[in-house]
């Protein structure tokens, strides 16, 4: 008598043993049916309700975990009911999960850089690795380091406990002790493909997409019309926040791995961009946004009145321009208080910022606002410019309208309104306007814009009007922006680049997550660690001269402020079959949101950590526990809704049997269980 049968699964006609269940008859011949809550060692359990399969002739659906196999069977996995049975058990298992699957600041920040990973590796001393994985988002981390106005914190959950962990200085810190110690993380470049990508802008978003686009084996050449590369990290962000030398070496770590860089080269003027175009089987246009935005004010015209980032690059080039005595600053933004406290180091004696609403809804950073405070920048809010003042054709002054604050918008946000008849006359040398910056599009007018005049690329794959050319960073869509955005923009359209270039579509698909709601109260048990200061120059010193004013941290702040990380995003996402299924069959993680069960987190065993707020109840830990271990350990308590596992600590031996076992931490197919 045979002790095998035949059957079908999915259209293919395989061999399975005698008591095979069609679970394990489907693995055994490379088939996957999804299920969380089976181990071939133990009995089947069936809790998850994942492994559903339709038989032919079977009214029902069944369990692949439990139902042996027969002679002639004909299953389906995928068939319409299996598929609806399998996305409302993950809808209500999703609808009960509380746990991140990825840290808010990683989630927070527009590359998606894994800030909990790198700022874990610091805390353990292990900067190479840090950096490594730094780089696998971000090609410049020493640079972005520094400038970055790290919406990362602005997420972090520590701010719960007291303040964010300090993750840009960190990203600075670790990129600095490498380079330090003359080493070059530098990551694998594949064979020649015989592709060639032109990148027109070598600032953040292009000196980013040469570094994705050389990994391809691609061959890169960056176009540039400054001396230099580096974009506005160069000519637009001050020495004193960014050293060149520290650009210049991590730009030289771009140019080492093949890609070709030239510089004073203007599109339109040196090279059209057809020849561009003609060069390359693709190009992408990153040229970012070198003009500075009218205020649309009288007076505008007058020599002495300058453009914010034209002020600034004629600084970054070693010009000295003719500021006078007294200068103001129109604009409430980072490029404003880098104009300010430029303006300050080049010997200006009295400096001002105009901004027309109250410091409250500045969009630049605190400490930017404090640092140029400090170093005697005079503030004069909920002032605007009436009219720009002059003799001779030269700027004398300004008359600024007193403005108060409105009425609330539909988004709270209270527009300034002009208080009738109340003015300001400011005596000045000069006046810089920082009140935005914009693209030229001088070279790109057979590209399609946008109403605002910027370059109009596909959200999603960045393609512009013209096939085979993409456009990243801040000469597209919306315009201007902060760096990291631009970095995320290139990081991506790099990666439809090189699908373009292989020939290939990449669907788009967004993928499911989970994410913790919070709230401060649930952050009571944490110790409070305040946060590392970074240590300055004093302000009577540093206003003198362009030379760095952070000091860095040393080593020993830098890992005691990388432990302050709560580690909020799951340490297992990588290898959760939950969310692997979710994402797999698209599943809307609140869309059954109902009751949570109860949610705790126990680390009394100190060697694993237990969240129940992750816990499907799926009982493979129970029953590994139980049936492999031979421990008995953790066990179901309470019933219905309520239930919970639990262990029961009988002695103090306990301790060591679990940190030499950890079978339930392996089995678990959620991240509930972390080894310590």
């Amino acid at each position: 008598m045979s002790d095998t049968v035949k059957l079908i699964i999915d259209k293919k006609e395989i061999t399975a043993e005698k008591g095979d269940t069609i679970l394990l008859a489907a693995k055994k011949n490379g088939i996957e049916i999804p299920n969380l809550c089976y181990l071939k060692e133990m009995s089947p359990y069936g809790a998850c309700g994942m492994c559903v399969v339709e038989a032919e002739g079977s009214p029902k659906l069944l369990r692949a975990c439990s139902q042996k196999v027969s002679e002639g069977m004909v299953i389906n996995t995928m068939g319409e009911r299996a598929l609806k049975a399998r996305k409302i058990a993950l809808e209500l298992i999703m609808g009960d999960h509380k746990g991140d699957c990825i840290g808010p600041c990683s989630l927070n920040c527009p590359a998606h850089t894994d800030c909990q990973k790198y700022v874990k590796e610091i805390a353990d001393g292990d900067y190479k690795s840090a950096v490594k994985t730094i780089k696998e988002v971000i090609s410049l981390p020493a640079s972005i380091g520094r400038v970055c106005p790290h919406p990362c914190e602005t997420a972090c959950r520590r701010q719960h406990v007291e303040e964010p962990v300090s993750i840009a200085y960190l990203k600075a810190f670790a990129a600095d002790e490498v380079l330090k110690n003359g080493e070059h993380i530098l990551p694998e470049v594949k064979a020649p493909s015989e592709k060639s990508v032109g990148i027109i802008g070598g600032g953040p978003a292009g000196l980013s997409a040469a570094f994705r686009l050389i990994q391809q084996g691609h061959a890169v050449t960056v176009y540039d019309k400054m001396p230099k590369m580096g974009g506005m990290l160069r000519y637009g962000i001050p020495e004193y926040r960014l050293p060149k030398k520290v650009l210049d070496t991590e730009i030289a770590e771009i140019e080492s791995l093949g890609v070709k860089m030239i510089n004073n080269c203007t599109i339109g003027k040196d090279i059209t961009f057809e020849e561009i175009k003609e060069k390359h089987d693709a190009v992408l246009v990153a040229n970012g946004a070198w003009k500075s935005s009218s205020i649309r004010c009288e007076g505008e015209s007058l020599e002495g009145v300058f453009g914010g980032i034209d002020f600034l690059r004629a600084a970054a080039l070693g010009e000295k321009p003719a500021i006078g005595r007294k200068t103001a600053i129109v604009g409430g933004g980072n490029t404003a208080m880098d104009a300010c406290r430029t303006a300050v180091r080049l010997g200006a004696e009295e400096v001002s910022i105009i901004y027309r609403r109250t410091r409250d809804e500045m969009p630049a950073e605190d400490i930017e606002i404090e640092e140029a405070m400090e170093e005697g920048v005079i503030f004069r809010f909920l002032t605007n410019p009436a009219e720009i003042l002059g003799c001779d054709g030269r700027v004398t002054g300004v008359k600024l309208q007193v403005m108060t604050l409105g009425e609330p918008d539909e988004r709270g946000r209270r527009s300034p309104v002009p208080v009738e008849g109340e003015f300001i006359t400011l005596e000045l040398d000069s006046i810089i306007i920082a009140a935005g910056q914009k693209n030229d599009p001088a070279g790109f007018e057979m590209l399609e814009t946008t109403k605002r005049g910027t370059i109009l690329a596909d959200e999603r794959t960045f393609a512009t009007s013209i096939p085979g050319v993409f456009a990243a960073g801040d000469t597209t869509n919306d315009g201007a922006s902060i760096a990291i955005k631009a970095i995320a923009e290139a990081n991506e359209a790099a990666k439809f680049i090189d699908a373009y270039l292989d020939g290939i579509e990449i669907p788009h698909k967004k993928p499911v997550i989970s994410e913790r709601e919070v709230t401060d109260d649930m952050f009571t048990e944490y110790e409070k660690h305040p946060r590392i200061k970074m240590p300055q120059r004093a302000p009577e010193d540093r206003r003198n001269d362009f030379t760095e004013i952070n000091l860095g941290f040393t080593e020993e702040n830098a890992r005691e402020e990388a432990t302050r990380c709560l580690s909020c995003g799951c340490h297992d996402y990588g290898h959760c079959k939950l969310i692997k299924y979710a994402d797999e069959y698209c599943t809307d993680c609140k869309k059954l949101k109902g009751e949570y069960h109860k949610s705790f987190k126990e680390e009394k065993l100190e060697v694993i950590l237990r969240d129940q707020g992750k816990c499907i109840l799926c009982g493979l830990c129970v029953r590994a526990c139980e049936d492999i271990a031979k421990q008995g350990i953790l066990g179901l308590v309470g019933r219905g809704f309520d239930t919970v596992i639990k262990p029961e600590f009988r002695n103090i031996d306990i301790k060591s049997i679990c940190a030499d076992c950890k079978k339930c931490a392996d089995v678990c197919p959620t991240g509930a269980l972390k080894i310590l």
